[in-house]
C-alpha cells in the first residue's frame, strides 16, 4: 500500500522554496526566478525502508508583511518544511513567525528548517548563535542548496521519518 502524504513549503518570499521542490521532483534547477502565487502542487514517491510513500508537496506561496499564510493551504498537512535563505537574516524572523502562526493550524505536525542557499555561503548573514538559538527552539535544521542539490533529499528524507512516526505514534 502507497501512503500519502501531504508537505507544505513555507517561508518568506524569494527564499528557494519553489526551487527546492523543483530540485527534488525533478533533479532542475533554474536561475529563472518566479514568484509563486497562491499553491502549486508537486508529487514525489519517496521509499523509506519497505514502505512507499507519495509525498504531495504544496508550495505555497512566499510570505511577507502584506501576505499571512492562509490556513485552508495547511488544513490535512502531515508536515510542512520551513525554507530560510541564509543569505538574508530577516528571513529567519519570518520563518519564525510563520512556524508559529502555521503551529496554531496544524498543531503539532513535524517540521523541518531549510537553511537555504549554501552554495552562497561567503554571503551568509546567519550567526552561529542564532541558529543555535533555533536549536534551542527544538528546530530540525538542515543547510541546504537548491543550486546544487546538496541536502534537499536528507531534508525531505527527515520530514518523511518524522511524519511517518508521527502517524505510528498516533495509531497506539
Amino acid at each position: 500500500m502507497i501512503e500519502k502524504l501531504k508537505v507544505c513549503m513555507i517561508g518568506a518570499t524569494a527564499v528557494g522554496k519553489t526551487s527546492l521542490v523543483a530540485r527534488f521532483v525533478s533533479s532542475v534547477f533554474s536561475e529563472r526566478y518566479a514568484t509563486t502565487i497562491g499553491v502549486r502542487i508537486h508529487t514525489r514517491r519517496v521509499a523509506l525502508g519497505e514502505r512507499q510513500v507519495d509525498l504531495i508537496i504544496w508550495d505555497l506561496s512566499g510570505e511577507d508583511e502584506f501576505q499571512s499564510v492562509q490556513p485552508s493551504y495547511l488544513r490535512g498537512a502531515s508536515g510542512y518544511l520551513v525554507v530560510i535563505d541564509g543569505t538574508r537574516r530577516e528571513t529567519m524572523d519570518a520563518a519564525i513567525a510563520l512556524q508559529e502562526r502555521v503551529r496554531k493550524t496544524i498543531a503539532d505536525a513535524p517540521f523541518v528548517a531549510a537553511l537555504n542557499k549554501t552554495d552562497l555561503a561567503t554571503a551568509w548573514d546567519l550567526a552561529d548563535e542564532e541558529l543555535a538559538a533555533l536549536h534551542g527552539r527544538g528546530w530540525s535544521l538542515l543547510p541546504t542548496s537548491a543550486k546544487t542539490g546538496e541536502g534537499v533529499e536528507e531534508a525531505f528524507d527527515r520530514l518523511t521519518t518524522r511524519m511517518l512516526a508521527r502517524q505510528a505514534d498516533s495509531w497506539t
